[in-house]
């Protein structure tokens, strides 16, 4: 393994290793503190970060307001204070060692609410920030006005290009550095585009060269790319190193911080990432952004899977095959579907999955009515949590909807993942993770359930392994 050379960012020199941010409470100041503390750049995430009382206890993120939009303002409240709170713990943890950046989703709700207002009373504590899950044009003009670094991520040379002709060109200076995150193997939310098959993955190595070729023809030789996704062992990316065709790297690592003494996650999460085979992370598109997702595939998904395989397309008249009468709720509104489905839902029927619930694509779902009261709680109790939620319509544009029916075959985001890390049923709910996880029970350096500190992580990690 050829030796690990330090990077400069922002006139300091770092190890080019970056924790992955990951929202909901997960990469906190503690973490992010630790990864700094080790030479390298710590992320704070200011998605829903935890905030505390004065006695050190973690607030609840409990919701009072009457509507969406009073919902909504509370849940930017919590976001700008709980990262607040985690950047200045991050800062003290770090003691001037390393960066610290934040990290928002763009199409998170409120998402530039929360830049202003953290970098308004952070920026002293912060290096830079990295942004994703989106297309934030308007990421370059925030940094801009509060002269920190930015690091958009995205996952080809193509989306780099249209953010960079549109809005980057203007302020090149703070472009600390671009984070190519793997749509196949990354966690959380992927950035897979339309024309890409989310079952045939392509190698990262000519995506990077092509992002590279990209960036240097707009003069960025020396902007460092920022490998993520699926990274594990250094070793395997040596080749990267010194290599001119990538120019100068990072590599960032989402997943394995989470199993450390400093990560958050509940030591039952760790013990179960620690489980998984390979294969047990799935792909999936049931997120209400409409983005494709990667999670451990446990009941919660599975649950979610079933209700799209329960699924049948209806006319409001009847047209053609679809000419078998069929009657809806407790008004026995009728609509019309084919022979062969109105077979299939008489069966789930018999099954208990006796309520129906219409979809924005003409189709229907068949649910128990204990699903069905949950879903209609959860869209009812929606407090604006992403800009544009196909789970409950809400949108951040003036009437606050999406102008489509909210859709039933999705589920509320904020809720599961507020439970999940805070000691939630680790089997129903939705369990984020990169498609790299398996290697949590084969790497030895996890042998008889061994949870490293941040700086032994750090540490490893330099060694190529």
């Amino acid at each position: 393994m050829k030796s690990l050379n330090a990077i400069r960012l922002g006139g300091k020199e770092v190890l080019p290793l970056v924790e992955g941010g990951k929202g909901i409470s997960i990469s906190n100041g503690a973490s992010a503190g630790a990864w700094a503390a080790a030479g390298g750049v710590g992320t704070v995430s200011c998605v829903n970060a935890d905030s505390y009382d004065e006695d050190g206890n973690i607030i609840p993120q409990v919701y009072h307001g009457r509507t969406r939009t009073a919902r909504h303002d509370e849940l930017v409240k919590y976001a700008v204070d709980g990262g607040l709170a985690q950047i200045r713990e991050a800062y003290e943890r770090a003691s001037g060692t390393g960066w610290i950046n934040i990290n928002v989703l763009w199409e998170m709700g409120g998402a530039q609410r929360v830049l202003h207002e953290v970098l308004d009373k952070a920026r002293d504590m912060i290096h830079g920030v990295t942004c994703g899950a989106g297309m934030p044009y308007k990421l370059s003009e925030i940094a801009q006005r509060y002269n920190v670094h930015y690091y958009p991520i995205i996952s080809s040379g193509r989306a780099f290009r249209a953010l960079w002709k549109r809005a980057y060109h203007k302020c090149e200076e703070l472009l600390g550095g671009v984070v190519y995150e793997d749509p196949w193997k990354a966690g959380g939310h992927n950035g897979l585009s339309n024309s890409e098959d989310p079952l045939q993955p392509e190698p990262a190595y000519p995506r990077v060269v092509a992002l590279r070729k990209q960036m240097n023809e707009f003069g960025l030789h020396d902007t460092p790319i920022i490998m993520a996704g699926g990274v594990w062992y250094l070793r395997d990316y040596e080749d990267w190193l010194d290599n001119p065709e990538v120019g100068p790297i990072c590599f960032q690592f989402g997943t394995r911080p989470l199993v450390t003494k400093e990560s958050p996650i509940p030591e039952a999460w760790k013990q179960r990432l620690m489980t998984l085979e390979e294969g047990d992370v799935q792909l999936h598109r049931h997120s209400p952004t409409g983005f494709y997702s990667s999670a451990v595939r446990n009941d919660f998904l599975r649950e979610l899977d079933a209700r799209c395989d329960r699924q049948i397309a209806y006319t409001a008249e009847p047209i053609g095959e679809h000419n078998v009468e069929f009657s809806l709720g407790l008004r026995k509104r009728s609509v019309f579907v084919t022979r062969g489905d109105r077979a299939r839902a008489e069966a789930w029927k018999a099954e208990g999955f006796v309520e129906t619930m219409p979809t924005p694509d003409q189709t229907l779902i068949f649910v128990t009515p204990e699903s069905r009261k949950e879903i209609h709680k959860d869209q009812a109790d929606c407090m604006g949590c992403l800009s544009a939620c196909k789970f409950s319509n809400w949108s951040d544009k003036d009437n606050h909807s999406t102008g489509r029916k909210a859709d039933p075959r999705s589920f509320c985001i904020q809720k599961t993942l507020m439970d999940i890390a805070h000691g939630g049923d680790l089997d129903n709910n939705l369990m984020f993770a990169g498609h790299g996880a398996y290697q949590f029970a084969k790497d030895p350096f996890y042998s008889n359930g061994f949870v490293p500190t941040v700086k032994q992580l750090v540490d490893r990690i330099a060694t190529g392994d």
